[in-house]
């Protein structure tokens, strides 16, 4: 199989990218391509599901273009997408009714108060796993279906279809032959009973969904359909589907009970792996499927933060201290700490293990002697804060102390954050060789179903740490940087009053 690559499709919220894995699960071939943020009112984010099609067509092609030159064959492709954004298209054009609809959107947050209200956040908790909030899929594709004209006709009479990015992008592969989604992608819609593992139905009903615009669920490694042969030459199997952070888990070989990783993305995402267990949270982590495979299903606790790396693109578009992301580190290591100023990124509101959608970023603690290297320290430090405080409810809802954590992630680059991350939460971080984790876990989930790696103990064989941060800050100073943190924390809760 020395010709033979796994390319895989990573749609992400900011860029779609396209990378082409060897049998070590290194990359040899890459491209990306930015697409256009939407914001038609204050928490409102929306992409155009045409123009992430042919970003990451784009892409693709000019990834096969590159591979050609060395005469690599594609054995398949995996799939790997932003999580909870929607999208609706009609069945017969194909074309959206309406723009994506992205998982950091807050235009139905007060339905979902209402909701709460009516005692169906425990329900919609135990089927699905879920916080009850508008992060997820299912009020986004309801406020569609009922904000756009004629499309709930047209969803009754089964002439729409719904789907995440994954659905999506498949649909477009294939020229609209496959409407399929994965088991981990189905468990962010709000929908999806992870008990039965089926589309549950009173909870279509409460939210006035009419099942026939679903997908039909699949496994996470399997071949789901091929690639029109127009597209890139050949028809190609589509065998791998896992949301981003599923498949940044699978790709750092979180297949064990415990371990966990974390992704610094334009949100961050923490995941343990729970095994078969269905493990309900305390404190509002969600339970989520991991992944699954030979009908056996993996399901993992998950904590999600709204703002991560995004605050850094935050800092150099809209406060312009910085002219590129990768500038931040330089311009936070000018002081040796945050100099009393703390950052919440709460730009779209908290989430776990919060929850709050009417917090909003905040930064305090601000004197004349301030300056902008105190304001990016404290952005990078605000990221890591938030993580420590998903991973201390983590631990607490396993019953046991977390003893590692494992990275990735753009912001992951960042030997600064790493580093204050380490310090105060006080375990082992590792950093792996390869980056792209996200993409390899779907290039893995994809190879496995066909046959391009035999199984889990080939691919456990490519494990490689790139670095290890250690604890090097006293205990003392951690504490009183926490201590900070949470009071800065206390006055961006609830900072917006809801609409009566």
């Amino acid at each position: 199989m020395s010709d033979q690559f796994v390319l895989t499709l990573d749609e992400g919220t900011t860029s779609a990218r396209t990378i082409l894995f060897n049998k070590k699960g290194e990359i040899v071939a890459s491209s990306q391509k930015e697409f256009r943020q939407i914001y038609p009112k204050p928490g409102w984010v929306e992409h155009d599901p045409e123009e992430i099609w042919k970003s990451q067509s784009g892409s693709a092609h000019k990834v096969i273009e590159e591979a050609s030159r060395f005469n690599a064959k594609v054995a398949c492709i995996g799939i790997t997408n932003q999580r909870e954004t929607t999208v609706v298209w009609d069945r017969e054009t194909g074309e959206p009714v309406y723009n994506a609809i992205v998982w950091q959107d807050r235009r139905t947050s007060e339905y979902c108060d209402g909701l709460k209200g009516e005692k169906w956040a425990e329900i919609i908790k135990y089927r699905t796993g879920l916080i009850l909030d508008s992060y997820f899929s299912a009020t986004k594709l309801r406020w569609i279906l009922n904000n756009v004209e004629g499309a709930m006709e047209k969803a009754k009479a089964g002439k729409l279809a719904f789907g995440t990015i994954d659905t999506w992008l498949i649909w477009k592969l294939t020229n609209g032959k496959v409407h399929v989604t994965d088991v981990s992608n189905a468990s962010r819609t709000m929908m999806y009973n992870i008990r039965t593992l089926s589309w549950d139905k009173e909870l279509l009903e409460l939210f006035g969904i009419p099942e026939s615009i679903l997908p039909e669920v699949k496994s996470s490694s399997e071949v789901y359909g091929y690639t029109t042969k127009d597209l890139f030459g050949v028809e190609i199997p589509i065998s791998g589907i896992a949301g981003d952070q599923q498949a940044a888990t699978f790709g750092q070989m979180c297949f064990e009970k415990g371990a966990v990783k974390n992704t610094y993305g334009t949100g961050c995402f923490m995941l343990c792996n729970t095994g078969s267990e269905i493990v309900s949270s305390g404190n509002n982590m969600v339970t989520t499927i991991g992944w699954q495979i030979n009908g056996q299903t993996v399901y993992a606790l998950e904590g999600s933060i709204f703002t991560g790396g995004s605050i850094v693109q935050w800092l150099r578009d809209e406060l312009g201290i910085i002219k590129s992301s990768s500038e931040v580190e330089a311009l936070a290591a000018k002081v040796s700490d945050n100099g009393g100023v703390y950052l919440v990124p709460a730009l779209t509101g908290l989430g776990a293990p919060h929850w709050d959608q009417y917090a909003r970023g905040m930064i305090i603690g601000l004197t004349r002697g301030s300056n902008a290297s105190n304001i990016a320290r404290a952005a990078l430090e605000g990221i890591a804060f938030q993580t420590y405080d998903v991973l201390e409810a983590m631990q607490e809802d396993l019953g046991s102390p977390i003893k590692e954590l494992r990275v990735d992630g753009g912001a992951a680059v960042n030997n600064l954050l790493m580093q204050f991350q380490a310090d105060i939460l006080g375990i082992p971080v590792y950093r792996p060789v390869i980056f792209e984790t996200t993409a390899l876990g779907a290039a893995y989930l994809a190879g496995l179903a066909t046959g391009f790696w035999k199984d889990l103990e080939e691919i456990k064989g490519q494990k490689a740490i790139e670095r290890t941060f250690v604890k090097q800050m006293e205990d003392n100073k951690s504490k009183e940087l926490i201590k900070g943190w949470r009071k800065a924390l206390s006055r961006a809760k609830s900072w917006v009053e809801p609409e009566k």
